[in-house]
Formats: structure tokens, C-alpha cells, sequence
């Protein structure tokens, strides 16, 4: 069984959080040669009847779809981590449960991220867009572009508003989910749900007692029940670096623990890479706006997170946008991944550049890198 690629997703609340803000923060580790964009699609009104094709299969689409802004996979229909008008931020975890992921083709847990933003205006309703399509449709096929190997896993959520955050967990149609309103939360690639559960799934104590993988008469420990041996112990020291923060958690102090490589955090190995990074600064206060700040690029620690804010008339920026290959594209052909294209963007292929310089320790050229690659950024 491959093991899930080391992502950590992060969110201070007050009163551990500066100025009575909501920050959450997210690493995406995955295959180092992937390459992830930054995409904006506006709110839209839809006919009645119609359908929206997501990675891999067609789903009934609903009357309304929220704004979003989204770091994805640029092979993909959904989203790694992202933003909504109305200041709900999702990231996805994959995670390996004793329950084998399915390989048949169905939602994606990216796939599932990108639709509770565009149908969810709270954090509640985004994780209760997510259950249900979850038990409409499943969820399943490869996570990687990979025509030699399906890479399969189960999905956790992190789910964020001005107000409150929710961890929700899966294995197949079945959840649980923890409402978090305070104080410093992580989750990874292991699951992390004990015995405080919030919501669940009405069928999941029946199912999992009919497995024989709980008894009934002892607590409910959902990673115990779920996890494949001793998966489910504390997975993120990048909790600590926050906690030590005591009230002053803000979107620098989450930068720095996505950036830091020595807690593991920053992922860069032989297998995966952290491909790109977003921070969310959440006010309580609906009168003032959230700020989202995308890298765009991979390692946080040679990347710059550049701010984007919902605003009318947003423009898109096609530096962070990789080539479409329409109907072409070998994620949409049947066998799939025979063939894998260039997905390069622009800032993708400049931040190769600066890095190459880096580590042929040309500073002074990096310097003057630095100073024109501000353009890349979002302009509202």
C-alpha cells in the first residue's frame, strides 16, 4: 500500500491567534515534478438540469457556485487548498485507512475540496456538501498523474471560517468530524480524531462493529478504529512552533512553520516535495476582507506568498495558469496518463530559474530575481 504523501495543514483561533484573527495554513506535498497553479473562477448561476465534470466523473451541478480561489494539480478538476467569497478555506489530506481506497473512478478528495468551496458560504455547510456528495458518489482513482500505478487513498478536511474550523475525517462513504473554536489545530497525512466527535456518519458505529473492528463497549476512538497499526499517533510538530506563539499567531509566524524543513514540515525528498503553500488571514469582523496568500511555486523556503483579495471585477493572472490542453489532455483520455505534457506555467519556470542560481550560489543574480518577480502576483 503507497504510503500518503507527508502534507500538514494548520489553523490558529483566538485566543491563540494575533488580534483576535482566524489563520490557516497548508504545505501540499506531492510528486516532486508536479506542477500546481493558482486559478480563480467567479461566482455563476446555472440552468437547471445541468452537469459539472469534475477529474473524473459528472456530477449534477447546483443553481449557484460561490467564488473560489484555488491551488490545484494542474491536471486536475479540483483543488489541493483554496478559498471562497465568503472567507471558507478547505484544504484535503490523504491518508491511508485499513479500509483499502478504491481504484474504480469516482470523486476525488481535491475534487471534493473545490466543491464545498463553491456550494459552502460556512464551514458547516462546506463539510456538509462534502458528506453528501461522499455518499452520492464515493470517492476514488488515482490521486497521481501516473498511467503505471494507481495511487489510491482515503481523504481528511480541514475546513475553516471566520468563526470556527472543522476536521473531518473519512474511510470510503463513512466520517467523522471534530468542530474546532479555539487554540491551535494540525493534521497530516495519519489520521487524528479520538473519541471527540462532533458529527458522523449515522451508519458508523453499526458498520464498524460489523467489521469487528470495535466491540461497542469501549470508547469510540475513531483512528484507532480506522488506522493501520500505530498510524495515529501525533503526526505534526508544527503545532508546537505555533502553540509557542502563545497569542500571537499570525500570517508570518504560519509562514515560517511552512517554511521550516528541519520539523519536517517543508517537505523535500526523494519521492515528494512540498509543490506549493497557502495562508489564509481570517478577520472575525465581516466588514473587513480575508487575505489569501498562494506561492504558486514549490518550497515555501525559496518562494514568495503573494496576497490575493476578493474584489469585483478580479483579474486573472495567466503567469500562474498552466497550458490547457482541452479534450487532448492525456488526464482526459481513456487509458489515462499515457503521456505526460509540459504543465509549466510562467513563475513556475521562473522560480526553476532563481533556483538553479541558488544552488549554484549565484545570490547577487537571485537578488534582481527577486525584485521583478513581484509582478507575478495577483492584481485585483
Amino acid at each position: 500500500m503507497a504510503a500518503a504523501p507527508p502534507s500538514y495543514c494548520f489553523v490558529a483561533l483566538p485566543p491563540c491567534s494575533k488580534d483576535g484573527l482566524v489563520v490557516f495554513g497548508k504545505n501540499s506535498a506531492r510528486p516532486r515534478d508536479e506542477v500546481q497553479e493558482v486559478v480563480y473562477f467567479a461566482a455563476a448561476e446555472h440552468e437547471p438540469g445541468s452537469k459539472v465534470e469534475c477529474t473524473y466523473i459528472e456530477i449534477e451541478q447546483v443553481p449557484r457556485t460561490h467564488a473560489v480561489v484555488l491551488s490545484r494539480p494542474s491536471w486536475l478538476w479540483g483543488a489541493e487548498m483554496g478559498a471562497n467569497e465568503h472567507g471558507v478555506c478547505v484544504a484535503n489530506e490523504a491518508v491511508v485507512t485499513r479500509e483499502p481506497a478504491s481504484e474504480s473512478e469516482a470523486l476525488l478528495g481535491m475534487d471534493l475540496v473545490r466543491l464545498g468551496l463553491e456550494r459552502g458560504a460556512t464551514a458547516k455547510e462546506a463539510l456538509d456538501v462534502i458528506v453528501a456528495l461522499l455518499e452520492e458518489h464515493g470517492q476514488g482513482g488515482n490521486y497521481y498523474e501516473d498511467g503505471s500505478s494507481c495511487h489510491t487513498f482515503q481523504s481528511a478536511f480541514l475546513i475553516v471560517d471566520r468563526n470556527e474550523a472543522w476536521i473531518l475525517e473519512t474511510s470510503g462513504k463513512y466520517w467523522a468530524a471534530e468542530k474546532i473554536t479555539e487554540g491551535v489545530k494540525c493534521i497530516c497525512n495519519q489520521l487524528s480524531l479520538t473519541t471527540k466527535i462532533d458529527a458522523e456518519h449515522p451508519e458508523l458505529r453499526d458498520y464498524v462493529k460489523s467489521q469487528g473492528w470495535w466491540n461497542g463497549d469501549s470508547d469510540f476512538n475513531f483512528s484507532e478504529v480506522f488506522s493501520l497499526a500505530d498510524d495515529h499517533l501525533a503526526c505534526c510538530s508544527g503545532r508546537e512552533s505555533l502553540e509557542k506563539q502563545g497569542g500571537d499567531v499570525s500570517a508570518q509566524a504560519m509562514i515560517d512553520v511552512l517554511r521550516d524543513k528541519d520539523s519536517g514540515v517543508c517537505v523535500d525528498s526523494e519521492s515528494f516535495l512540498t509543490t506549493a503553500s497557502i495562508v489564509s488571514v481570517l478577520p472575525q469582523d465581516p466588514s473587513f476582507p480575508c487575505i489569501h496568500y498562494f506561492t504558486g511555486t514549490p518550497d515555501p523556503s525559496r518562494s514568495i506568498f503573494k496576497p490575493f483579495i476578493f474584489v469585483d471585477d478580479v483579474k486573472l493572472v495567466p503567469k500562474v495558469q498552466s497550458p490547457s490542453f482541452g479534450n487532448d489532455d492525456p488526464a482526459k483520455k481513456i487509458p489515462r496518463f499515457q503521456e505526460k505534457p509540459d504543465r509549466r506555467h510562467e513563475l513556475y519556470k521562473a522560480h526553476e530559474w532563481a533556483r538553479s542560481l541558488l544552488e549554484n550560489d549565484q545570490g547577487f543574480q537571485v537578488n534582481s530575481f527577486l525584485l521583478r518577480i513581484k509582478k507575478f502576483g495577483f492584481k485585483q
